[in-house]
């Protein structure tokens, strides 16, 4: 797999590149957000699997960087970063990053987290699906939300909401039977593919950005000690 690395310490990104082609991956290192947004244009060779995107960058902040990446392609990207607070992490998920790891990290951590968001997905793939198409034949109706899975699209009342890969994955499977209660273990099995223990903090980020994004919180109902189920809107 090619995969971006971008950090802007030469000694943190000698020693990451390192390891990961230990594991068989063909690092290239960009050391700011423009030689990273200059690496993943189209033109720029074959694309990468996916980012590892630093936010302490000099010349952007790695939050806009994100941005940016997103319109120029669906390549997965996961934020490396001190900031641990949950704010940051749901800012970093509702500009289409598609995981978030905190420094300190364990590097086997890392490559759990780079090979589940890269499981299913086709690097380099433009984003943007077409607005002016109807709903699918293959949709989910949840009061005002609709799900049209061969598009992977969400609208509430009408409104296109832009949800990133892992958000429309987690949604999908709740709402495929609302009322049900998934355990943790499962949607992180059927949505991340990994049995790892350390994704549920990410699960938990993405629920709370599914929240925000749909703007309805009590879709979504936390089961304590379990896990989730979609609670179908009243009629």
């Amino acid at each position: 797999m090619r995969l971006l690395l971008v950090e802007d310490d030469d000694h943190v990104a000698a020693a990451l590149s390192a390891v990961l082609a230990r594991h068989g991956f063909t690092v290239t290192h960009a050391r700011s957000g423009a030689e990273a947004l200059q690496a993943l244009l189209p033109d720029a060779g074959a694309p990468f699997g996916v980012v590892l995107l630093d936010l302490g960058l000099p010349d952007q902040d790695g939050f806009e960087v994100c941005g940016r990446i997103r319109k120029l392609t669906t390549t997965p990207v996961i934020m490396v970063t001190a900031r641990a607070d949950v704010r940051s992490r749901i800012h970093g998920l509702n500009l289409g990053a598609d995981d978030y790891v905190v420094k300190p990290y364990d590097t086997g951590e890392l490559l759990a987290r780079i090979h589940a968001v890269f499981r299913r997905t086709v690097p380099g793939e433009k984003a943007e699906a077409d607005p002016a198409a109807g709903p699918a034949a293959d949709a989910l109706r949840l009061g005002p939300v609709l799900i049209e899975l061969p598009t992977r699209r969400v609208t509430v009342d009408g409104v296109t909401v832009s949800l990133t890969r892992k958000e429309f994955d987690l949604l999908a499977l709740l709402a495929q039977r609302p009322g049900v209660v998934f355990r943790r273990e499962q949607i992180i099995s059927e949505v991340w593919r990994t049995s790892w223990e350390g994704t549920g903090r990410t699960l938990e980020v993405h629920i709370a950005s599914l929240r925000s994004k749909l703007r309805m919180p009590a879709l979504i109902e936390t089961v304590r000690g379990v896990g989730y189920r979609l609670v179908e809107p009243a009629a």
